[in-house]
Formats: C-alpha cells, sequence, structure tokens
C-alpha cells in the first residue's frame, strides 16, 4: 500500500504554538522534508525528534517532489514541513502535493498556526472576507509584473495581506500608497507570536512617516483595508459620465442590444433614470 503525505504546520515564533498530534506524527513518519534542514534541526532536537531529514526548497521542489512520491508509493509515509507556518501556503510545498494528489496518494493535513491568519485575527479589520497576495514580486525581478498586481490590489474590496521583509518595507508602503491612497487603514503586524509581538494599526500614510523616523525590524505581515464597494460605484459611474451619452449608447448597441434595453443599461452605469436618458438624445 502507498504511504502518505502529512502536511504539518510548526510554530511561527512561540514553540508551545506546537500541537500534539504534529509532534506524535513526525516521530512516527520514516522521512521528514524540511524547507532548511539546518533550521528544522532544532524545532527536532526541541521536541526531541529523531526522524531522518531530507531538504526540500525552492530550488530543488521538482526532482525531490518526484523522488518523494516514489518512496510514498513504496509505502513510506512523508511528513513535510516548513520554517515556519504551514506549508504550502506561499511555499515549494505546494509541488509535493500536486504530485502526491496526481499519484493517487493520500494527503492530509494536521493544521495550525499561519502567519497570514495570525495577523489577520488581531488587525482590527474586517475579517469575512480576505484575499492572501503573499509577497509582491520585486521591482528588479519583474517590476511589470509588480505594477499589475498593485493595479489589481486597486480595486480590491476585501481585506488584503501581504508579507514583507524588514529591507524591502518602506519601499513598498510607498509603492501601495502611491495606489491605494495615503489614507487606507493598514496593520503592521511583526514578531507575531514571540514575547515582543506588535500590531501597529494606522494608516499607510502614517505608517510611511513613521518608517522614515525608525527601522523596520523583523518580518512583516501587511493587513490592509480594502476599498469600499461604493467608492469603486462611484468612480465607474464618473468614468461613464464622462464619455459622450451617443458613444455610451453605441457601446450597447455594438453588442447587439435593442435601443431599449441599451437606454436602460447607460441609466444604469449613470445612475440616472432611463427617462433622463431618452429625453437627452431627443434634444
Amino acid at each position: 500500500m502507498a504511504g502518505t503525505l502529512y502536511v504539518c504546520a510548526t510554530p511561527i515564533g512561540n514553540l508551545d504554538d506546537m500541537t500534539f498530534r504534529v509532534v506524535k506524527c513526525l516521530q512516527s513518519v520514516d522521512v521528514i522534508a524540511a524547507e532548511d534542514t539546518r533550521n528544522s534541526i532544532k524545532l527536532l532536537n526541541h521536541f526531541e525528534i529523531k526522524t531522518p531529514m531530507t531538504a526540500y526548497h525552492e530550488f530543488n521542489k521538482y526532482d525531490k517532489a518526484r523522488a518523494l512520491v516514489q518512496d510514498m508509493l513504496a509505502g513510506k509515509n512523508v511528513a513535510i514541513i516548513t520554517d515556519a507556518g504551514t506549508p504550502c501556503v506561499s511555499d515549494p510545498g505546494e509541488e509535493l502535493v500536486r504530485q502526491a494528489v496526481e499519484a493517487g496518494i493520500t494527503v492530509t493535513s494536521l493544521p495550525g498556526p499561519v502567519a497570514a491568519v495570525t495577523a489577520l485575527t488581531i488587525s482590527g479589520l474586517p475579517t469575512r472576507r480576505f484575499a492572501f497576495e503573499a509577497f509582491l514580486p520585486t521591482e528588479k525581478a519583474n517590476k511589470k509584473e509588480r505594477q499589475r498586481i498593485l493595479e489589481e490590489l486597486r480595486t480590491e474590496t476585501r481585506t488584503m495581506i501581504l508579507y514583507e521583509a524588514p529591507h524591502k518595507l518602506r519601499v513598498t508602503l510607498q509603492d501601495l500608497a502611491d495606489v491605494l491612497g495615503r489614507e487606507r487603514r493598514i496593520s503592521l503586524c511583526r514578531e507575531l507570536t514571540k514575547k515582543h509581538e506588535e500590531a501597529i494599526r494606522t494608516t499607510l500614510g502614517d505608517a510611511i512617516a513613521l518608517y522614515q523616523e525608525e527601522d523596520p525590524l523583523g518580518e512583516y505581515v501587511l493587513v490592509i483595508e480594502g476599498r469600499s464597494p461604493e467608492s469603486i460605484t462611484e468612480e465607474a459611474q464618473a468614468n461613464w459620465n464622462a464619455m459622450p451619452l451617443t458613444e455610451h449608447m453605441q457601446h450597447y448597441l455594438d453588442q447587439g442590444m435593442s435601443e431599449k434595453d441599451a437606454m436602460k443599461a447607460v441609466a444604469k452605469d449613470r445612475g440616472v433614470s432611463k427617462r433622463d436618458i431618452y429625453t437627452e438624445l431627443k434634444t
């Protein structure tokens, strides 16, 4: 029988967040696939886990995943862990899970800490709907892709969650303010679950000012307020109203609409009645 792949969450700072279930799993599997074995050995030693490890990271994820899948097909059980938090969330473990699923191997997740959700819950911002963006592409590596994603965030109505390294924080805050506006609310969370955990609840403009005075320290989770749907509607109406009425009508007539339906669609776009559109077209 084939083995099982266990996706195991590990602490993001506080070792007391390690679950009993994860400890037992890591003790019982045949091998642990770790993002950085030098980092993970400290965790395993703390919990007296003697299971062999193998390195599984961004630079070997395709070949190593194939090898691990073959091991599981031969009956071995494998656990995957990341440096901190839940594997497969903005993490190379995604590829191992994909290959295991395609091979018909059972995959199960042992839940635990994840920085994005931890930060969201203490942000003070809406939590019912959120969008996880992880790290933005770096300007040097892919400036166009970075700008494309920032433009997508401009109209995002859900609470947004990003990760950022301290040495890139100032640039990212400025880029976000340029797109979202300096008054947009943000919670900057750092040192999560540790002794000096901090959540700075402010605006993008004030955050920029803050880090002109002091240096960013630690890895950051940025939780950003989404745009209100009302402001998007107002902007759309302004854009439609800036278009000549005949051109706006032609936009819908070219789609095969009748004149009556086109007037109805135009009236909705502009936030007026169909009678107003009819009257203006006839004058």
